[in-house]
Formats: C-alpha cells, sequence, structure tokens
C-alpha cells in the first residue's frame, strides 16, 4: 500500500480519481482544507478475539426461538433456526437496519470528539439498538456510563468487548440523564485534554434506568456475521484506519493513500453484497461520510480480522417505558425474555393481588401474591427507577390514596403509607407515573375527587418521602383514571371523560407557573375513564413524541380507540370500535410484541379481559381471574 501522505483534500480526490477509486471525498470539504482529524480510540494493546479464534457458533442454540419482534421471527425461521423450521429462503443480499419494514430502528448519530472513546460508542450503539429492535421501544444509552465507568481518560483507548463485559458486570447502561457523555472544557491544550477524566457519579437511582444485557457474542464467520445482521441485529466491529479514511464520504471505501493512523470502532448497521461492503454508523457526527454513515468492502483494512460483537435478550429499564404504559397493567423485565407483563386487580376485602404473565409462550397468565386491605377499586401500576421496584396507587375505602411498592431486593410488598384527599371519588382509579423531576424523579398522581373535580399530589422521591398537595381543578369530571402523560417539553397532560360524555385535556407546564390550563374536548358517549399511553407510532427518533392512543368504553359494552399525532400535530382522530361486555378500560401498554397495542378491560361479570392490536386490527384475548 502507498504509505505517502496527503494533505488537503483536493490532493486526496486527485488521488482517488487516478487510481479509479469507488469512493469520494466528503463533499463539503474544500479542495483547499486539510484532511480532517477526528478522534479514534482502539486501544492499541486491546486483546481482541480474532475472527479465527470466534470461529462459527451454534445460531440455533443461541437465537433458536421467537422473538417479540414478529420480523425477526420470520427471518429467523427463514434461516431454519426455528423449532421444526427446515431453511426456507436464501440469505437477502442486503441489510440496512435504518429503516427495515418501514420503521426506524437506529438512533441518532453520535460525536465522541475530542475524546478516543469510539468503541464506548460503539457498544453503547450496540445495546440501544437491540433495545429498540427487541422491544420496540426508544432507549438511547450513554457512552458516558461506560467509558466514564470504567475510568477512562479523554485520551485513553478501549476496546467494545471489554465495554460490553464491563456493562453486563455493572447491571447495564444508563441513559443519559442518569450520567451523561462528557468532553474536557474547551481551551484546554491537548496533553491536558487528553488526560481530563470525568468524576464517575451517576444519580443513585441507576440500578432502575440501565438496559441491562446477558454476554456478548463474538462472530468469526462472515457469512455468520450475515445471517445475525438480518435474524437478529448490529454488531461492533474494529478496523485499521489509515489517513484516506477520514475524509471518506460516499461510496465503498478501500484504502487508497495514506500511512496507517490507528484503530477505530464501529457499529455495523448493514452489509450489501452487490457492492460488497459493510454499512456502519460511525460516531463523528452528521459530518462525516453520508450524514456519519458510511462503507467499507468487505476485507478491507482488517474489518473482518477481527470477531464482531452482537447480543440478544436485552432487558429494558422502566425509566425508557415510562411513557407505554397506564393503569393497572405495565411490561416489565422480568422473566425469560423480559417481557413479562404485570398486573394488579382488586380481589375479596378490599385486597389486591397481583397476576403476571410470562413473555413467552404459552402467555399464560398467573396468580401470584396478595397485599393492602382497604381498596375501593382498581390501582395505578408501574415500576420505578427504584430498583425496578412495582408501584402501586389506589382510592381506599375511605376516599384517601394509598402507596404500595414491591421491593425486588426484599421480595415482598411493602406499604408506602396513606395521603391524599379524604374525598377521592371510591371507587375510581388514580394515574401515578415517575416524572423527570428531580432525581430520582418525583412521583405525580391524579385522582378525581366526589364534587367531580381532579386533585393533583406529588413526592419528592427522597427523605422524608413526604406528598404534597398539587391542587384542584377542572369541573364536571364524570370519570378519571390511569389517563397522565409527561411529554418531551415537561408538561404534564391528562384527558378525563366529562359528564357529557365528551372527553376532554388538561395540561400544566412550569412556563405558565404549574397552573392547570384546558385544552381541546373531542369524543362523545363515554362512560367510564379513558385510558392514555404516548406510544411509538409517529416516534421517528428517540427524540420524537410519539402519538397519543386512548382507548375508552362507551355506550353498549365497545371500547373506541383514539389516538392524536403529536409529532404531525394532527388532531384527535377514532381509530376503531372493538370488545363487548366492557364496563371500563382498565389498563393500556404498548410493549415488546412489534408495536402491538395491549388493553385489559373490566366486564359486566367483573372479570378482567385482554385484548390486542397488531397490523390486521384488534382481538379478543384471555380472560384473567376476577376484578
Amino acid at each position: 500500500m502507498p504509505e505517502e501522505s496527503v494533505g488537503t483534500v483536493g490532493e486526496l480526490r486527485a488521488r482517488l480519481a487516478a487510481d479509479g477509486a469507488r469512493w469520494t471525498a466528503v463533499e463539503h470539504l474544500a479542495d483547499a482544507e486539510p484532511l480532517p482529524r477526528p478522534s479514534l480510540g482502539l486501544d492499541p494493546g486491546a486483546e481482541l478475539t480474532t475472527a479465527a479464534a470466534a470461529g462459527t457458533v451454534d445460531l440455533r442454540a443461541l437465537i433458536g426461538r421467537e422473538s417479540g419482534n414478529p420480523h425477526l421471527t420470520r427471518r429467523r425461521a427463514a434461516h431454519g433456526l426455528l423449532p421444526g423450521a427446515a431453511a426456507a429462503a436464501a440469505r437477502p443480499a442486503a441489510v440496512d437496519w435504518r429503516g427495515r419494514w418501514g420503521w426506524p430502528w437506529l438512533t441518532g448519530v453520535k460525536d465522541q470528539n475530542p475524546c478516543g472513546s469510539c468503541w464506548a460508542f460503539g457498544a453503547a450503539g450496540l445495546v440501544e439498538s437491540m433495545a429498540r429492535i427487541e422491544h420496540c421501544v426508544w432507549a438511547e444509552r450513554s457512552a458516558g456510563d461506560v467509558h466514564d465507568g470504567l475510568k477512562c481518560a479523554c485520551g485513553q483507548g478501549g476496546d467494545p468487548e471489554s465495554a460490553l463485559d464491563w456493562i453486563r458486570a455493572n447491571g447495564g447502561l444508563a441513559d443519559p440523564d442518569c450520567w451523561p457523555y462528557g468532553v474536557p472544557p474547551a481551551g484546554l491544550p491537548a496533553a491536558r485534554r487528553d488526560a481530563w477524566r470525568a468524576e464517575y457519579t451517576p444519580s443513585w437511582d441507576r440500578s432502575g434506568r440501565t438496559v441491562r444485557i446477558g454476554a456478548p457474542v463474538r462472530l468469526g464467520d462472515v457469512e455468520q456475521q450475515k445471517v445475525w445482521l438480518d435474524a437478529v441485529g448490529p454488531l461492533t466491529a474494529c478496523f485499521d484506519v489509515y489517513e484516506d479514511f477520514f475524509a471518506l464520504g460516499s461510496g465503498v471505501y478501500h484504502h487508497t493513500v495514506g500511512p496507517y493512523a490507528g484503530g477505530h470502532c464501529v457499529l455495523i448497521v448493514g452489509y450489501d453484497d452487490a457492492a460488497g461492503c459493510w454499512l456502519f454508523r460511525n460516531s463523528w457526527g452528521t459530518g462525516h461520510h453520508v450524514g456519519g454513515y458510511g462503507r467499507i468492502a468487505y476485507g478491507e483494512a482488517g474489518i473482518d480480522r477481527w470477531a464482531k460483537c452482537g447480543l440478544y435478550g436485552t432487558n429494558i429499564d422502566p425509566w425508557s417505558k415510562r411513557r407505554l404504559h397506564a393503569g393497572n397493567v405495565y411490561e416489565s423485565g422480568n422473566g425469560r425474555a423480559h417481557r413479562n407483563f404485570e398486573l394488579v386487580a382488586t380481589a375479596p376485602d378490599g385486597r389486591l393481588r397481583h397476576w403476571w404473565r410470562e413473555g413467552d409462550a404459552p402467555f399464560a397468565w398467573t396468580r401470584s401474591g396478595e397485599f393492602a386491605q382497604d381498596a375501593s377499586g382498581l390501582p395505578a401500576f408501574t415500576g420505578s427507577t427504584y430498583n425496578r421496584n412495582m408501584e402501586s396507587l389506589h382510592v381506599t375505602t375511605g376516599g384517601r390514596l394509598r402507596h404500595w411498592y414491591y421491593e425486588q431486593s426484599g421480595g415482598a410488598w411493602r406499604d408506602g403509607g396513606a395521603f391524599g384527599p379524604g374525598d377521592a371519588a371510591v371507587g375510581s382509579t388514580p394515574a401515578l407515573i415517575q416524572s423527570d423531576y428531580g432525581k430520582p424523579g418525583n412521583f405525580e398522581a391524579v385522582v378525581r375527587t366526589a364534587d367531580g373535580r381532579l386533585n393533583h399530589w406529588w413526592r419528592i422521591n427522597g427523605a422524608p418521602w413526604t406528598w404534597y398537595d398539587g391542587g384542584r381543578f377542572a369541573s364536571g369530571v364524570a370519570h378519571y383514571g390511569p389517563a397522565l402523560v409527561q411529554t418531551r417539553s415537561r408538561r404534564l397532560e391528562l384527558v378525563a371523560a366529562l359528564e357529557d360524555g365528551r372527553m376532554q385535556l388538561w395540561w400544566r407546564d412550569d412556563a405558565n407557573g404549574f397552573t392547570w390550563r384546558p385544552g381541546e374536548v373531542f369524543g362523545a358517549g363515554a362512560v367510564s375513564a379513558p385510558c392514555l399511553v404516548e406510544g411509538q407510532y409517529g416516534a421517528a427518533d428517540e427524540h420524537t413524541a410519539g402519538n397519543y392512543e386512548l382507548c375508552v368504553a362507551v355506550a353498549g359494552g365497545r371500547v373506541e380507540h383514539w389516538w392524536r399525532g403529536n409529532a404531525s400535530g394532527s388532531g384527535w382522530s377514532r381509530g376503531a370500535v372493538f370488545g363487548r361486555d366492557v364496563l371500563a378500560v382498565t389498563g393500556m401498554l404498548q410493549g415488546s410484541f412489534g408495536f402491538n397495542l395491549e388493553v385489559v378491560a373490566l366486564r359486566t361479570d367483573r372479570l378482567l379481559r385482554h385484548y390486542w392490536r397488531d397490523g390486521s386490527g384488534w382481538h379478543e384475548g384471555a380472560v384473567i381471574g376476577p376484578a
């Protein structure tokens, strides 16, 4: 390989043209500009697993089971990886995880500069992409959590295998708000910048804000790497960087000119056999390559010398799912597939009973423990960042609110005490969420009072664990329950059913003195409290608000589904009418089963029934014990 250096982008372009290269320099760089020098970061002393040492693996043993994502299940069946399935089709000639099956799967391109932390970004990108692919949830992760957790300086290199091993051994990888990726202050001399290291002090509820992982899979065989990309998800990869790579724009990279500059790591998000290349996402920002994504030829620059790392069986944190459920049901990280449904229903003598459903077939509901003795109706139920504890809130027979929580560390239900008004509507269900006010986030609760108003209560989640009255608002409310969401702009929004059967949105934000204000009115004929979540439809990336999804019981024992496009700004639209013999919608979620909506409804015979919606419409599911 030629070793002469090229000083400017123009010199590189001339050399690429002379050699007939299949790639071009980044278009926005002027000819007179020197070649860019973004940071790399692969530790030259890293003991990466070689492709030869990794060899082939038993894919059927690793991933030979159905996924919650139906697209993955179909691809595994096509490869003959599922029990009883024979290979039915050739591997696709190209895979690109940026937009498979009409859905976005990858978070936005990040920028590691000025630190040598490509390995941390590769590992973080793998965790968050697998969380999205396996659970259909955006779960942005912090490269700083693993980088600073390993006590690395800015200029210190590493490798994704070590990063993934640390993540597994330290309870997962946290979100950026728990611990962000930090860079040295501007203006530091280069030597001091490289030596700069952040003091690692994540928020103390980190254990409930991490995506947990199993052991990374090291894949050495190129054909198996392509099968993995098709049937599982992206891979981390490391390779040699030569000077010309810094200016890679479009096309398929192969080393053309310039000396060796160091080692680098990226996330492989696809392949293209026709072009003979891997598709990768870099961590140099969107100004490099094509929007931060590039192509590198098979075998080029040592890209296939080392094993590539994949993940499966990610376990999502409750913080990432906090807008996706409401009412008496939510999806936890429990179970073999880390996607159990957890539900609380009423039992005799004012007690509450916990039910759960395994996230793998046969999907049977199992009766678990009981707690409380004064519940007048169904509770609000959620998971919190307190070590993933389960949190329950119900209206007592005396018109107050009572908090119970399941302590994961002790394996028992604990009474969190009574608080709130003495005139909460007996038999109603309150709303309970964990907001992002404070760290750990406050609990926010809203309940209907006997005079047809709404009462907001909140608790700072730290000593002395006191609940505060946030005031009353609204009037003429006939039904209110599990319909409270905190938006990405920190607004609290809820929907209540009015006495005339219509529904109305109310909202509160910081800029307006924390005063609740009325919003749009829509619908007709509501006979119970609405159930509201912010789902994943319409959420084009991890920062975009998804659609509101609402279900409410109406006259005739039916359920109406409504939705509102939060990103598009569209108004409320009725999506469907389904169900039979329904008194009320008690819970709703969007979980790990594709982008299905899951609804729990109380029937006229006091049993609970599960309904779910996929691409073909609404379906009637299992009956779950008495409520």
